[in-house]
């Protein structure tokens, strides 16, 4: 666990006042050593029965996140094999957790109680299983602690070595200290302060004397200083007692033991009677409590704080002073609660003085696990349960209301965040979580329904989003977890019946597109999200959903959860740009080459008129703005956080695209890749033409060229259908430098906005460099700069007066590298023509000979793309002749091209391609089939004819220049589909996948088969728990190889739940590693993503779980 620091985003004056705290989890300290003879006996002892705590969160719950950690614990009752540690090292939800002795024997511990208030929790273990070490329990004694008292704090090093530090106790009544504002803290208790310097990995360390006993237990400090924090162990003696009276080993099996705890769900605070005299404490009254208390006595109880709707609601305010419980003058936190927890259910009277003025109430005390939630939901990533007595303290709401825990990805999707409080879902009030569940079990796939929260940011208003439930089986049903005490687990189970329209498949027919996007419209007020972003970076998130792309571990505090996303974020123009051209006289609409629909009904032409009309009425709209606005559509893209594939590197996009093609029976747009990235996806398209927005499906990803096509059901725009129509494109001929073109994209409020441009450059060659988590980069492409745009975030297209698209103006997206260490994401917009779009259109149109795909219910065929796999960059005739060309070919070339005047050199081949071990880095690319190339669509032009010669051969005869010398060769090409990737395998909290093309562009695959590649992990899940980050290639697993996916699974189909397992990976960087971990299927079950063209769906399936809840 990550060591958790002050809440940074307090006022500044708060921040001024605050103590920078901080629970002692990871960094490393200095060992002071012991001098004194008894110190070293004491320590012989003590060092033994200290263990290292190995701790996995495997869930975000409650006031923590999911991870992994490192912490300290020691044996306080040998025979029964229990450990005390810290509660936010024993977790409040789901954890998986290993002691390491010192030495180094490795034993499964269990949590068995974790207190709901007090910062101390036990894990159990079973004695029999160490059979190397000799050791001794260590004794408790609270008793002990005094002022001046010389102690050793005990602890683990960053989990590797033991720690030693000396000090002297300063405080025995120091207030608790105050770690984070939506976190864990503690409170009603007095905590011990020493200047121990105690550091992270330390939480949970015994706190002894010279005699071998522990005498409080380590829990923080401050980072700022050396002050270190120390829980005192009376309420630790209570509760130990009482399990070792409750709880006999029986097979291995626990029972459950009930510690009674009382709450008034009221905050106190101890101060001084000079403060509570200016809170109006009579003088009669602090002589009274003087006279009834010890002489050291230095204060009384006062109330800091009530939760709402708890028992002490409406009775105590802040600002009373305590004087009596139950008749007996009380002062001391200790004696509060030792009172309230043997009154569980029943009433207590109590004398407060408010302002000066006597009060009597009678409360009755609650229970305390009452208000501590056992169970919580999961769907689709989210991680929802009761909220909390410690979240509804610092949060002030009431205890018991739905909680979220971690966002998961519909959460996410809709903008709730995290530590939000759910009102109302689908029109139905929630207050309980079961009130959820019922309105899931009546929602199907697709459906769009609105959602109400509340944040603690922002109390004292509702906030309304609109939810769209998964339509592809991205994430497992949804389940429920429910603590079980006996074994120390979670146990899992389906909450949904098996006919509940949620666990149903999609339909793939109209009628569920209309069903939904009638949703939609009815709703659209409820969503005021505006679109200012093309690329908005995911919000750091936690649990089942974190993922990491980073190949190392990095702690960066207790909300440092090795986001995915770069957090880039492209603004979009404003929306009150103005139109910037010349105004022509207003011309017919073209009438573009796709399929007319009829209008149906009067209202159809009534929808018709007033839309065309209106856009006629825009102000200084120009006639290509006229006519390309009803071809334009707002993309938003979601990536889902469970398959965040082949590098992408954010959740969430925006972009503007262009319909192609659009009949009664598919449209298509097209859009750049830097807001289609991957396949696995949820794009929803808004149209400027019509106020609807409806879900697409990416058909078509360019293996090359940054667009990607999506298909959209032309049925689903109801009565906008015979308003939208597509563009029409005009390859040839080619843009020129200096002609005028019409930039034209939309605005936040879908209104096209357009200015006149000239290009300055229509054949600029682009040269991205890899980023440091290899995704998708355009190369091997020449795009069109302009003199003037609306910036580096304005998407659209580019046009001629007529309106007719010459080019898409879409975004790229690149990797400023500033040091070894330091990078930045950075977004720019050229212009990429649109001949290589109408050739795939032409391809789908026309039959094309590749794999068939289901789109609107129809199989058609999508084309291949033969491409020779070689990355190269231009290199100027002037340069070229410097390397040795003869003047020959620098003349044949520029008689080719007499304005690029350049030749091709190779950089790279993809690894695993036709042309590896042929092209070489530094070849000057002169000829194809004896014909000059200078161009990158030279080459593309020659894949293109093998394709129309139907050359079985596939191979390029290229004249190159190498070294000196020219020579002939016969290199292969590739072909590739449009899919991208399309099976993903989650194995350990690992996210592996084939290599896509970013990884083979590096020039290097393992030699054992290549094997498959790690491209993200998730927290809390083994492969962070034993480091099987990303960025690597698996090449082994116990010994057999993984060449690709299908060996991967069946290797590990054979491991069962807890096994150790021997993986071999090579980094990135061609280095070898092998390590081990251990296989969790009680909360990783091993499942796969795949995409179904015959269904063109997404379906998962689970391949190994320790308890098959999941659909087959």
């Amino acid at each position: 666990m990550e060591s958790l620091g002050s809440e940074g985003a307090l006022s500044a004056i708060e921040t001024s006042m605050k103590e920078e705290l901080c629970m002692d989890i990871d960094p490393p300290f200095k060992e002071n050593l012991a001098a004194a003879e008894d110190w070293r006996r004491a320590l012989k002892k003590v060092v033994p029965a200290v263990v290292v705590l190995r701790t996995t969160a495997c869930r975000a719950f409650d006031t923590e996140s999911a991870g992994a950690s490192h912490a300290t614990g020691f044996i306080v009752d040998k025979s029964r094999g229990i450990i005390l540690t810290n509660r936010h090292v024993v977790k409040p939800g789901p954890v998986v957790a290993e002691a390491m002795f010192v030495n180094r024997e490795e034993i499964p511990v269990f949590p068995v109680y974790r207190d709901p208030v007090h910062d101390f929790g036990f894990f159990r273990y079973d004695p029999s299983a160490i059979q190397f070490l000799s050791y001794e329990e260590i004794p408790l004694a609270p008793e002990a602690a005094c002022v001046g008292l010389e102690i050793r704090v005990v602890g683990n090093d960053s989990g590797e070595k033991v720690s030693i530090l000396a000090g002297t106790l300063a405080r025995l009544d120091r207030d608790a200290p105050h770690y984070k504002k939506d976190g864990y803290n503690d409170f009603n208790t007095f905590y011990m302060q020493a200047a121990s310097g105690t550091k992270g990995g330390s939480s949970g360390s015994p706190v002894i004397d010279w005699q071998g006993r522990a005498v409080a237990l380590n829990a923080g400090s401050k980072t700022s200083s050396a002050s270190a924090f120390f829980l005192p162990l009376e309420r630790v003696v209570r509760a130990l007692k009482l399990l070792q009276k409750g709880r006999e080993s029986i097979a291995n099996k626990w029972e459950v033991v009930t510690i009674p705890r009382g709450t008034l769900q009221a905050t106190f605070v101890h101060k001084g009677f000079d403060e509570t005299r200016r809170l109006g404490l009579r003088s009669e009254t602090e002589q009274l409590v003087r006279q009834a208390s010890p002489p050291e006595e230095t204060g009384m109880l006062v109330v800091d704080s009530v939760v709402p709707e708890g028992p002490a609601h409406k009775h105590l305010e802040p600002g009373d002073v305590l004087v009596r419980l139950n008749g007996e003058v009380t002062t001391q936190f200790l004696e509060m609660e030792n009172l309230l927890d043997d009154s569980v259910n029943h009433k207590v009277e109590l004398q407060v003085e408010r302002g000066g003025k006597p009060l009597t109430v009678d409360l009755t005390v609650q229970d305390l696990h009452s208000v501590t939630p056992d169970h919580f939901l999961e769907v689709s990533g989210a991680v929802m349960h009761p909220l909390s007595y410690q979240q509804a303290r610092n949060f002030r709401f009431q205890c018991g209301l739905v909680y979220v825990a971690e966002q998961g990805y519909m959460l996410f999707r809709a903008g709730v965040p995290r530590h939000a409080i759910i009102k109302k879902f689908a029109g139905e009030d929630i207050s309980r979580l079961e009130d959820l569940i019922s309105v899931l079990s009546k929602l199907s796939r697709g459906a769009r329904v609105p959602l109400e929260y509340i944040s603690y940011k922002d109390r004292h208003r509702r906030k309304s989003v609109l939810v769209t439930v998964d339509r592809h089986e991205w994430y497992a049903p949804p389940q429920i977890y429910t603590r079980d005490d006996s074994s120390g687990l979670w146990t899992a189970k389906l909450v949904l019946p098996l006919e509940s329209p949620f666990l149903s498949p999609r339909l793939n027919s109209n009628e569920q597109d209309l069903a939904s996007t009638n949703v939609s419209s009815c709703n659209a007020e409820v969503t005021p999200m505006e679109q200012t972003h093309q690329c908005v970076g995911q919000e750091p998130m936690d649990g089942v959903t974190s993922m990491e792309t980073s190949s190392e571990q990095v702690d960066e505090g207790p909300h440092s959860l090795g986001e995915s996303d770069s957090g880039n974020q492209k603004g979009r123009v404003e929306e009150d740009l103005s139109a910037d051209g010349v105004l022509l006289p207003d011309c017919p609409l073209h009438e573009t080459k796709e399929e007319r629909l009829e209008e149906s009904g009067a209202e159809t032409e009534t929808v018709l008129r007033d839309y065309q009309g209106a856009a006629a009425a825009a102000a200084n709209a120009s006639v290509a703005e006229r006519v390309i606005e009803p071809t334009l559509v707002m993309f938003e893209v979601h990536v889902p956080t469970s398959s965040m594939l082949d590098g992408v590197h954010s959740q969430h996009f925006f972009g503007t695209g262009v319909i192609i093609y659009h009949s009664r029976t598919m449209g298509l747009a097209a859009v750049d890749k830097n807001t289609v990235a991957v396949s696995v996806s949820d794009v929803m398209l808004s149209f400027a033409a019509y106020p609807i927005e409806i879900p697409g499906e990416v058909v078509f990803l360019h293996p090359v060229h940054n667009f990607a096509l999506v298909a959209y059901d032309p049925s689903a725009l109801g009565a906008g259908a015979s308003v939208v129509r597509a563009a029409e494109l005009l390859p040839e001929p080619a843009l020129r430098r200096g002609d005028s073109v019409c930039l034209v994209g939309l605005s936040r409020s879908l209104q096209a906005t357009s200015r006149k441009s000239f290009v300055t450059n229509p054949c600029a060659a682009l040269n991205i460099g890899s980023a440091d988590c290899p995704r998708y980069r355009a190369t091997n492409m020449e795009v069109i700069e302009l003199d003037t745009d609306f910036g580096s975030t304005f998407s659209g297209v580019l046009t001629d007066d007529l309106g007719r698209v010459q080019a898409l103006w879409g975004s790229f997206s690149a990797q400023l590298k500033y040091s070894s260490s330091s990078s930045e994401d950075h977004q720019f917009v050229r212009g990429i023509p649109i001949y290589t779009i109408s050739q795939i259109l032409d391809k789908i149109l026309s039959g094309a000979d590749g794999p068939s795909l289901l789109i609107n219910g129809i199989k058609r065929p999508m084309p291949f793309v033969r491409i020779l796999e070689v990355e190269v960059y231009p290199t100027l005739l002037s340069k070229a002749r410097s390397y040795g060309l003869s003047d020959t070919w620098i003349q044949a070339l520029v008689k080719k091209d007499p304005i690029r005047r350049q030749v091709l050199r190779v950089k790279g081949c993809l690894a695993g391609s036709q042309a590896e071990n042929l092209l070489e880095q530094g070849d000057m690319v002169l000829a194809i089939d004896k014909e000059p190339v200078t161009c990158f669509r030279d080459i593309e032009d020659a894949c293109l004819e093998l394709d129309r010669c139907n050359d079985k051969n596939g191979k390029l005869k290229l004249t190159i220049f190498r070294q000196g010398r020219e020579m002939d060769l016969l290199v292969g090409t590739d072909v590739r589909d449009g899919n991208g990737t399309t099976r993903v395998i989650n194995w350990c909290g690992s996210i592996v996948q084939d290599p896509h093309s970013a990884v083979r562009a590096l020039g290097f695959l393992p030699e054992e088969g290549h094997g498959v590649y790690v491209t993200r992990w998730c927290h809390g899940s083994p492969a962070h728990r034993y480091g099987l980050y990303a960025l690597q290639w698996i090449v082994e697993v116990n010994g057999k190889p993984t060449p690709n996916l299908d060996a991967f699974v069946a290797v590990t189909k054979e491991i069962e739940h807890g096994e150790f397992v021997r993986v071999k990976t090579i980094h990135l960087n061609g280095k070898p590693r092998v390590l081990t971990l251990k296989q969790d299927l009680h909360y990783w079950p091993t499942w796969e993503l795949t995409f179904d063209p015959e269904t063109a769906m997404w379906c998962r399936r689970t391949i190994k779980a320790l308890h098959l809840l999941e659909k087959s």
